[in-house]
């Protein structure tokens, strides 16, 4: 067992960047679509470990095409490796030229959840439902939870299990999976109610 704050990948060492590295958490986040939640979280530490390290300013420095290659290798970071290797660098263009390159900057100087939703909606790749989603795994997993974050996180800052933001254990991890599987065959979204 892991004492990672999401342990989602399976890998006590890359759940731990999550963990450590806030640019490994934000760029989990922006993963996390059209793949399994552990291949997306994953996704950092197999960057971390082919450029050395994981920086917003080393990513940010590098030629886009050369960065997308890194991406694309085998095996690729995500099902689709060139748009997501060009969101990630973006993000971390933002975050190395806004935040001088301190991802935790985002957060940790916002002063509100409203301010911070404003912040996660300009990054590349984020929009209105990955911002929710990752306010609530600030709040529920790091205890980051700045004034308003149920009201800007919801319906995600609920005791429902239906994302990321809701895996402490592997049997939590089990319970988000079931429930996506029941929202998936009402045709709902993760964000819809149960009825």
């Amino acid at each position: 067992m892991t004492d990672a704050a999401i342990p989602i990948t399976g890998d006590e060492q890359a759940d731990g960047l999550l963990t450590e590295n806030p640019l490994a958490l934000l760029l989990g986040m922006l993963l996390d679509q059209q793949v399994p939640m552990e291949w997306a979280f994953r996704g950092p530490a197999t960057l971390a470990e082919r450029l050395g390290g994981l920086d917003a300013a080393s990513v940010a420095r590098m030629d886009p095409e050369e960065f997308v290659a890194v991406c694309a290798r085998k095996p690729a970071i995500h099902r689709f490796p060139a748009s997501m290797g060009e969101r990630i660098h973006a993000v971390c263009t933002v975050v190395a030229q806004e935040y001088q390159g301190d991802a935790a900057a985002i957060w940790r100087d916002a002063q509100d959840a409203d301010e911070l939703r404003r912040r996660l909606l300009a990054l590349p790749g984020y929009g209105e439902e990955k911002t929710k989603i990752f306010i609530a795994i600030l709040a529920k997993r790091f205890g980051i939870r700045p004034a308003g974050w149920e009201r800007v996180a919801a319906p995600f800052s609920d005791a429902e299990p239906r994302s990321v933001a809701d895996v402490d254990s592997p049997e939590s991890l089990a319970r988000v999976r079931e429930w996506k599987k029941m929202m998936k065959a009402a045709r709902k979204a993760k964000s819809d109610p149960v009825a």
